[in-house]
């Protein structure tokens, strides 16, 4: 019987991992990362190959705002990439790039100096003798399927790997890979508040 009480999980999910407790063929589920509530669910999905931030919540409320596609809820992504991209790359990646018919909506890009400070994957990423990588933080207001990875593939940068380290204002903070902590009172309030703004907008909107 699900629970009558609200719960908000950060998670940092490792790779590997499915956005679902269930395992599925050689990919592990949440259900091994820890004791959860029985009824919460992510709020968003990252896919196997795919690292960092998923909210886990059974408020359906604000998980209908989170997943709505035109919600513009930001994400914020960071990117290892083949070569270097220029600033034409970049620009046309920040206007957006026609994938699968669609052309994405405008996103905030920039190229990182240095490489971020995060843990090494257990499954390195692949390398190439000669072909150097980079480092871009990418900031999304929609959520179509792989998107990040269309996007670079598009303008000829491919990801090598991908970690998810802000929804909203929610962010990695000291979390480590395949750890999770429950959200805090002003956590809650700051992101149920930006919710039900964001749902009020659609409404009228529509």
């Amino acid at each position: 019987m699900p629970s009558s009480r609200r719960h908000y999980l950060l998670l940092w999910k490792p790779y590997g991992f499915l956005s679902q407790f269930t395992a599925e063929g050689s990919f592990q589920g949440l259900k091994s990362l820890g004791q959860f509530p029985s009824d919460v669910y992510a709020a968003g999905r990252l896919d196997a190959e795919s690292e960092g931030l998923l909210l886990l919540t059974n408020d359906n409320r604000l998980k209908h705002f989170l997943m709505e596609p035109t919600a513009g809820h930001p994400r914020t992504y960071l990117v290892q990439v083949e070569r270097i991209p220029t600033d034409d790359s970049l620009e046309k990646l920040r206007q957006g790039v026609v994938i699968e018919g669609t052309r994405t909506k405008p996103a905030e890009v920039r190229r990182l100096d240095h490489e971020p400070h995060i843990p090494p994957r257990p499954v390195p990423i692949r390398f190439r003798k000669n072909v150097p990588t980079v480092w871009l933080e990418i900031i999304l207001r929609e959520g179509r399927n792989r998107q990040i990875r269309k996007m670079t593939a598009a303008v000829g940068h491919p990801t090598l790997r991908l970690v998810r380290t802000a929804i909203g204002g929610l962010k990695m903070g000291n979390l480590k890979s395949g750890e999770w902590r429950m959200l805090d009172e002003k956590e809650i309030v700051t992101l149920k508040r930006e919710g039900e703004k964001e749902l009020r907008r659609m409404s009228y909107e529509g």
